[in-house]
């Protein structure tokens, strides 16, 4: 009987994901804008990317040190935060499109604002800059997941990495459908705040599968960044990040001429939640002189 229930569960739970995605409308960008808010009052621009399953709220930690300089923009990727979650391929293409609207419309592709980015943000962010070069003057990149391919990402999971292992195997698009049953508190990462880790359930398995698979395994950042291999490029990474391997983005950090590469110590993926003040004073001193 108790099997008999848990399949019933699974099936439910499963079933009721799908078709979440299969009545919600296709994707129409003219219609459905991103999730955002502006922040702070300072003279200089920045725009913030969360990562995976993240949200913009992934970014209010010890903001008081950076909207004093700067004046802020965080967004919500669409599938993701309080931004639409449509039905779409949730492509690289389609979210740099979907930003580029909130961008332009907000006046921070001037030419002088600074990008950031976590994770599946991070690669956004460098698509975004290699895209509109004249739109920034640098950018900084948070625990980069660099892979050349699908094997390579297989073969640098360690053996705890039970939940990506399954979110890119074969039955991926199913064990993506029953995130409500393991988003909870019991499998709560001890890296997560509350906050970051609530915000973690506001998403589809459809945005979730796609952008894992469609972006992050998919997109050949060597080739993605060729025109902005002189521009300055602030990588900031976790020597202990299981999910995006620190020598993965050390081969990657030389191939850029003004690049600098923040080694953090046994710094994990969520380095930022751990240290932010720690992180925004290294945005500031590499980018506004402060310090070199």
């Amino acid at each position: 009987m108790a099997v008999l229930a848990i399949l019933v569960l699974f099936i439910s739970v499963a079933g009721y994901q799908y078709l979440t995605v299969a009545v919600a409308p296709e994707y129409d960008p003219e219609t459905m804008p991103l999730n955002y808010e502006i922040v702070g009052s300072g003279e200089k621009n920045m725009v913030l990317i969360h990562g995976l399953a993240g949200s913009k709220n992934y970014w209010k930690s010890d903001l008081e040190q950076i909207t004093g300089t700067y004046r802020l923009l965080l967004v919500d990727l669409l599938g993701f935060g309080d931004s639409p979650k449509p039905q779409s391929e949730y492509t690289l293409e389609i979210q740099i499109s979907a930003l580029e609207k909130i961008v332009s419309a907000e006046g921070f592709n001037k030419g002088g604002s600074l990008i950031v980015g976590h994770s599946l943000g991070a690669m956004v962010s460098m698509a975004l800059f290699a895209k509109h070069p004249n739109w920034f003057k640098g950018a900084t990149v948070i625990g980069l997941p660099v892979f050349e391919s699908r094997d390579q990402f297989l073969e640098q999971l360690p053996g705890d990495s039970f939940f990506d292992k399954l979110a890119v195997g074969p039955y991926g698009k199913l064990f993506c459908m029953l995130h409500p049953l393991y988003i909870v508190k019991w499998f709560k990462p001890e890296n997560l705040t509350d906050d970051v880790f609530k915000d973690s359930k506001k998403h589809t398995w459809q945005s979730y599968y796609n952008s894992l698979n469609e972006v992050i395994l998919k997109t050949d950042l060597f080739v993605l960044t060729k025109n902005i291999r002189d521009r300055k490029i602030l990588f900031i990474q976790g020597t202990n990040d299981k999910v995006a391997p620190f020598v993965n983005v050390e081969k990657f950090a030389k191939s850029f001429l003004r690049s600098k590469l923040m080694e953090i110590r046994d710094g994990d993926h969520q380095l930022f939640l751990k240290e932010p003040l720690e992180v925004w004073k290294a945005i500031e001193n590499y980018f506004d002189g402060k310090s070199q």
